[in-house]
């Protein structure tokens, strides 16, 4: 039974979080490899742009609690992904017209794009923090577990305890559904295949009769949805605070380039990798080999090689020995 403690303790504190982190970073990075590969930079205010989306949904998730509106046991905020959507279309495409569209049509430089996509971020930084405060934000409501560690306990018999909160379930489940339409989107419409075409090659494209301006647009309202619906799902996880999205610009385009630059399923695949690692080396391995060493050699110590603080340096880390030894990543950055 023991071994089987283990690696219940193992699943509850480790790989369940690190699966729902994971989803959560693969929508972001997603967005990251559709921008990078359809406009052709990188989108640094991509965290900050994903915290003004999960703002208006937890402001559309309040309002309909305040009517009394709920759809008990899932989480109030899930109604309000639509409007969170809608208000973040809205501001990237404005941005995009006010901002990036200039830049395009003077054929600037990629690092212009960039130094521009930083104002942004500023800028939208402090619009989130006018209205969001720059405290801590509860929004989730519903049932909290699937099923408890009290649970889990009376119907294993199990000294070992495990729970799954509704959250982590609805962010694993939904992550894998908008990958999938994603991915039949881009493959199988007519816009996903121009997508596709231009991000091969522009100019073959548009000798091709594609609107560039058209799949512009088409790109900044799928990276919206797969913003709303990442912030909101980390919101509902860890609670919201401007912040922390900022923060998750480092292991969102750590796992993009990890992945690949350009390539959507390295995007998914360089998620879950930084998620695993930063839990992987971040967790206290010490409950764990209790349980597995014989009496008497059980561990002293947390046998944790980075305290929790410090999972971002894993981040960093990964992205410092990407650059120096397979710039590519692992799916050579290929195109859509």
């Amino acid at each position: 039974m023991e071994p089987l403690n283990a690696l219940v303790s193992v699943t509850n504190f480790m790989l369940i979080p690190a699966l729902a982190y994971g989803s959560q970073l693969a929508l972001g990075a997603l967005g990251i490899t559709l921008i990078y590969s359809i406009l052709r930079f990188a989108h640094f205010a991509h965290g900050d742009t994903m915290a003004i989306g999960t703002a208006a949904v937890i402001g559309g998730t309040f309002f309909l609690q305040a009517q009394g509106v709920s759809i008990h046991p899932l989480p109030t905020a899930l109604l309000a992904i639509p409007f969170g959507m809608l208000v973040l279309i809205g501001y990237l495409l404005v941005t995009d017209r006010l901002v990036y569209r200039y830049y395009r049509r003077v054929k600037a430089k990629p690092m212009i794009f960039v130094m521009a996509s930083l104002g942004v971020m500023f800028v939208t930084n402090g619009i989130t923090r006018l209205f969001m405060g720059v405290g801590e934000t509860r929004f989730e409501d519903g049932e909290r577990f699937i099923f408890s560690v009290r649970d889990f306990r009376e119907f294993t018999g199990l000294a070992e305890g495990m729970a799954l909160r509704s959250s982590q379930a609805l962010t694993i489940v939904t992550a894998l559904v908008v990958m999938v339409v994603l991915f039949w989107f881009l493959n199988r419409t007519r816009a996903g295949k121009s997508m596709r075409a231009y991000s091969d090659n522009e100019d073959l494209a548009l000798l091709s009769g594609i609107n560039p301006e058209r799949v512009v647009i088409i790109t900044w309202v799928i990276t919206a949805m797969l913003l709303v619906t990442a912030g909101t799902l980390y919101g509902l996880d860890k609670g919201f605070r401007p912040f922390n999205y900022f923060q998750l610009l480092l292991p969102m385009f750590a796992a993009a380039i990890l992945g690949g630059l350009g390539s959507p399923v390295g995007a998914i695949v360089g998620a879950y990798i930084v998620a695993f690692a930063e839990m992987g080396v971040t967790y206290a391995w010490r409950r764990v080999f209790t349980y597995l060493m014989p009496d008497g050699l059980e561990p002293t110590s947390m046998m944790q090689l980075l305290p929790v603080d410090y999972k971002f340096a894993v981040t960093f880390a990964i992205l410092v020995i990407v650059l120096l030894f397979r710039p590519t990543g692992i799916f050579k950055g290929k195109v859509l």
